[in-house]
C-alpha cells in the first residue's frame, strides 16, 4: 500500500498550499485549490466525522457549488473524495449554501458547499456542513490534525487529476426543498401585489429566491445579470451598485430591491428609493417581525441592536458564524424562548423553529438570505410604510464600513497589536487626525474597536478570508458615518504604504 498511496498531514498541506480556514470554511487562491488539495480536505472532513461516529461509509454526503469558474472542477474533486471512502455522493448542482445546509439538516446528513462567498473568483473555498449544523472551530482543529492518505495514482505533481474528474447528474431535492421551505411556511399570496426588482448578478440564489417570491404573490422584475462572477460584498457595497440601485429606482416602480452573495447566504436589500441596508439594522427589522427574545451579533454590528430596547436579550461575539452559532446555544441553553442570530453581512440564523398559525418553519443555525428579504418585506406591508419609513423610525446609529485591498493579513495584524499595545496615548495620537477626541472604551473581542466619548466607533479588523484590511465606523448621522469611514480608509492607506516602504 506505501507505493500506492501517500500519507498527507493536513496540518502540512494548509502551510504548503496556502489554503487554511478562515471565518467561514476554508480558502485560498483557486489556483492553489488543486484537486489533490481539495480530494484532502474532504477526505479530513468526512474522516473527523467518522472518528466522532457521527457518519459511517454508506451514508448520503451532499455537495453543492456556486458560479465560480473554478468551481465544478473542485466539487468533481470533492464529490469523487466522498465516493472513494464509500459514501452515497450527491451532485446538487448550483446551489446556495443554505439550500445544502437545509437538506443536510432535515435529512441528518453531511455536506459541503464549494464557494468564495462574495470574494473574487481568483479565490475559492469549501464550507463544511455536519449533520448537526455547519462546523465550529473545535472542528476546524480536529480537521487541521487529521492524517489522510490520497492515491498516489490520482494526481500529477502539480496536484490535478491525472484524468480529470466527472459530475455525476444532478440530483434536484436541495433546491426543491429549499424552495419548499418557505412555499410551505408563508401563507399562500401573502407578497400579493409586492413589486420586487431582483439584482441576479452571478448569484446562485437569484433563481431560487425569484421563485420563491412569486411564489408567494411578488411580482418579481430580473436585472442586471451578469454571465461572469461579480464579487457582491454585502458589508462593503461597491460604488457601481450603489449607483445601479439608484438608476433602477428612477426607471422603475418596486417597493423592494433584494439581493444576495454569490453562494446566497448573505442577503443585499434596498429600500424604494433605490439605498441599500447595513446587513445590521436589516438583521435587527428581521429579528423584530420574528419577535425574537434573544439575539446574538457580532462586536462589529451597530449598537442600534441594544437602543432599541425591542429585545430581552442580546449577545455580542467575535466576527463569524461559528462564534454567533456558539453564542444562540449559549442563550438557549441559559432558557431563551427564541433565539435568532444575524451579522453585518446581512446573514441571518435561527435557533428555534418559528411557528406560526399552525405552521413551522424549522430552525436554520446557518446564514441565510431568503428568510431576511421576506421577512423585511412583510414587516413593511404589515405597518403599511414603505421600508425607508421603517428605517427612518430607527435610532439614530449609522455605520459605513470599507476594505483596504492587498494588505498581507500578519503585516495587518501587528500593525493593529502595536497601536493597542500603545495604549490610550498612542491611540488617541495616531487616530487624532479623525477628529475623534477623547477614547471611552477599548474592545479587544475581535481586532480592536475603539468607543469614543462622542459616541463615534473606529473598529479595525484584518479579513479572515482574504488579505484585506477591514474599517467599521459607527457615528449620529449617515453623512458623519461616511466622512469617518474615508478618513480612516486614507489612514489605513498610509499604513499600508509604510509597511510596504519598510
Amino acid at each position: 500500500m506505501a507505493d500506492k498511496n501517500e500519507q498527507v498531514a493536513i496540518a502540512d498541506l494548509m502551510q504548503r498550499s496556502g489554503v487554511g480556514f478562515g471565518t467561514s470554511g476554508a480558502r485560498g487562491l483557486a489556483a492553489c485549490m488543486t484537486d489533490r488539495a481539495c480530494y484532502a480536505y474532504t477526505t479530513a472532513f468526512l474522516q473527523h466525522l467518522e472518528k466522532q461516529g457521527i457518519i459511517h461509509p454508506g451514508d448520503e454526503v451532499l455537495i453543492g457549488g456556486d458560479f465560480r469558474p473554478s468551481t465544478p472542477r473542485i466539487m468533481a474533486a470533492c464529490l469523487r473524495a466522498a465516493s472513494d471512502l464509500g459514501y452515497r455522493a450527491i451532485h446538487g448542482g448550483s446551489l446556495p449554501t443554505p439550500a445544502v445546509a437545509n437538506l443536510s439538516l432535515r435529512r441528518g446528513i453531511a455536506s459541503l458547499v464549494v464557494t468564495g462567498s462574495h470574494i473574487p473568483d481568483d479565490r475559492n473555498g469549501i464550507k463544511f456542513y455536519r449533520p448537526d449544523g455547519e462546523i465550529l472551530k473545535d472542528d476546524e482543529a480536529a480537521i487541521r490534525e487529521q492524517l489522510v492518505m490520497l492515491p498516489r495514482s490520482l494526481f500529477d505533481e502539480h496536484g490535478m487529476a491525472c484524468q480529470p474528474f466527472e459530475l455525476p447528474p444532478v440530483d434536484g431535492i436541495a433546491y426543491r426543498e429549499y424552495l419548499a421551505r418557505y412555499l410551505d411556511f408563508f401563507p399562500p399570496g401573502c407578497l400579493a401585489g409586492a413589486r420586487v426588482l431582483l439584482y441576479a448578478h452571478s448569484s446562485v440564489a437569484a433563481e431560487p429566491l425569484r421563485e420563491i417570491l412569486e411564489g408567494l404573490g411578488a411580482e418579481v422584475a430580473v436585472v442586471g445579470r451578469s454571465e461572469t462572477f461579480v464579487p457582491v460584498d454585502t458589508e462593503a457595497i461597491r460604488a457601481e451598485d450603489v449607483a445601479l440601485a439608484r438608476e433602477w429606482a428612477a426607471e422603475h416602480d418596486f417597493d423592494l430591491i433584494v439581493s444576495a452573495d454569490g453562494d446566497g447566504d448573505r442577503p443585499l436589500v434596498g429600500d424604494e428609493c433605490g439605498e441599500w441596508l447595513r446587513g445590521d439594522v436589516l438583521g435587527a427589522l428581521v429579528a423584530r417581525w420574528l419577535h425574537a427574545d434573544a439575539v446574538v451579533t457580532p462586536v462589529s454590528s451597530n449598537t442600534l441592536l441594544e437602543r432599541s430596547g425591542w429585545f430581552e436579550r442580546t449577545l455580542r461575539t467575535r466576527i463569524g458564524s461559528p462564534f454567533v452559532i456558539a453564542g444562540m446555544r449559549e442563550l438557549a441553553d441559559e432558557g431563551a424562548r427564541l433565539v435568532v442570530g444575524y451579522e453585518a453581512n446581512g446573514g441571518f440564523l435561527t435557533w428555534h423553529d418559528f411557528e406560526c398559525e399552525g405552521r413551522v418553519l424549522p430552525a436554520l443555525p446557518t446564514r441565510d438570505a431568503a428568510i431576511a428579504i421576506i421577512a423585511v418585506l412583510l414587516l413593511a406591508r404589515r405597518q403599511g410604510r414603505p421600508l425607508s419609513a421603517l428605517t427612518a423610525d430607527l435610532p439614530a446609529r449609522f455605520t459605513a464600513s470599507d476594505r483596504l485591498k492587498a494588505f498581507p493579513t500578519q503585516q495587518a495584524q501587528a500593525r493593529i497589536a502595536a497601536l493597542a499595545a500603545g495604549g490610550r496615548q498612542r491611540i488617541e495620537a495616531e487616530l487624532a487626525p479623525l477628529g475623534l477626541g477623547e477614547l471611552a472604551g477599548i474592545d479587544h473581542t475581535d481586532g480592536l474597536r475603539l468607543t469614543f466619548a462622542n459616541g463615534e466607533i473606529v473598529h479595525l479588523r484584518p479579513s479572515g478570508n482574504a488579505p484585506e484590511l477591514r474599517c467599521y465606523n459607527e457615528a449620529a448621522s449617515a453623512a458623519r458615518a461616511r466622512e469617518l469611514n474615508a478618513a480612516c480608509m486614507r489612514l489605513l492607506a498610509d499604513w499600508r504604504s509604510t509597511e510596504v516602504a519598510s
